[in-house]
């Protein structure tokens, strides 16, 4: 074991807690998936609804393997392709997986993380349930100070740097002859169409975490809209977002971004500007998550 850190997130996960992870996508908050006393404390500590399933994080398709009773081709197909990274495979579960993880379904998401300190810890633990390490419907951290923040330094947090993604991974269920993208994100409908050659539709889910309508708010309203100042808002001092133009760096700069607009002096909102330009599949994640935080558009 080479970290001090990963001691610690260990003795505590072993001891029925949480802890924050790094991952490439966001920070996480994990407990032992065979830990009941852990996995209620994801909910209380995030203050979650039982009905949003978590995500189980593996180090391996050989422990994936463990956490479901079907591993169909295109899984093991899409694994080799893209894991360790941002993809959730969401499967039948293997019986062993409590209900509290799945929200009572019969189906878990699975995945890779492409972090080298959190694949060492689960190395060490097994594998990890671990949504997003913020209160539930809040902005998603991408760094340790955003996890601290929000639990007030009472969630003891791998420091893993920031996210090199900055949104949350894709979500996709695989059935016989066709995949169904329940979240998107870094790995888009066309990635996993290069990989399976079958049909990949775009569907909503109650079986993927963040499908709810309101989602990764912000603590100030905010509006998406195409001008940079919308006529609506002109008597209201607000903070501007303007993203890059690369859908990359927009991914990363996201969350940062909107915690830093609820934090400027005077703001009573966030105005986050869309240019013409910023649509495609890379985009599709970030408009996701923008129109799940967003209190109105002016589009």
């Amino acid at each position: 074991m080479s970290s001090n850190d990963t001691k610690k997130a260990l003795s505590i996960l072993d001891a029925g807690g949480v802890v924050g992870i790094p991952t490439e996508t966001v920070y996480g908050l994990a407990a032992k998936i065979d830990s009941p006393e852990g996995i209620d404390k994801i909910f209380t500590t995030k203050e979650r609804p039982d009905f949003d399933p978590l995500i189980v994080h593996v180090e391996s398709i050989e422990q994936a393997l463990k956490c479901t009773s079907s591993w169909p081709l295109h899984a093991e197909l899409l694994a080799n392709a893209f894991w360790p990274g941002p993809l959730t495979m969401v499967l039948p579960k293997a019986s062993h997986i409590s209900s509290k993880i799945t929200s009572g379904l019969e189906t878990v998401g699975l995945r890779c993380p492409n972090h080298p300190l959190t694949l060492e810890l689960i190395h060490y633990s097994g594998p990890l349930a671990a949504p997003s390490a913020n209160r539930f419907g809040k902005t998603s951290p991408t760094q340790k100070a955003h996890v601290d923040s929000e639990f007030n330094g009472e969630v003891f947090t791998i420091d893993g740097g920031a996210c090199e993604i900055g949104i949350e991974s894709t979500v996709i269920g695989i059935f016989e002859d066709h995949i169904e993208v329940y979240r998107p994100g870094a790995i888009t409908p066309s990635m996993i169409k290069n990989i399976t050659d079958i049909d990949v539709v775009v569907k909503e889910s109650p079986v993927s975490p963040g499908h709810l309508k309101h989602h990764y708010m912000p603590d100030l309203p905010m509006y998406l809209s195409y001008e940079a100042q919308p006529e609506e808002l002109k008597d209201i001092h607000f903070a501007l977002i303007e993203l890059s133009s690369d859908p990359n760096i927009a991914a990363r700069e996201l969350y940062q971004k909107m915690r830093e607009a609820a934090q400027k002096p005077n703001a009573k909102a966030i105005v986050l500007l869309k240019k013409p330009e910023q649509q495609g599949e890379l985009w599709d994640g970030i408009w996701n998550r923008v129109k799940k935080a967003i209190t109105k558009e002016f589009i």
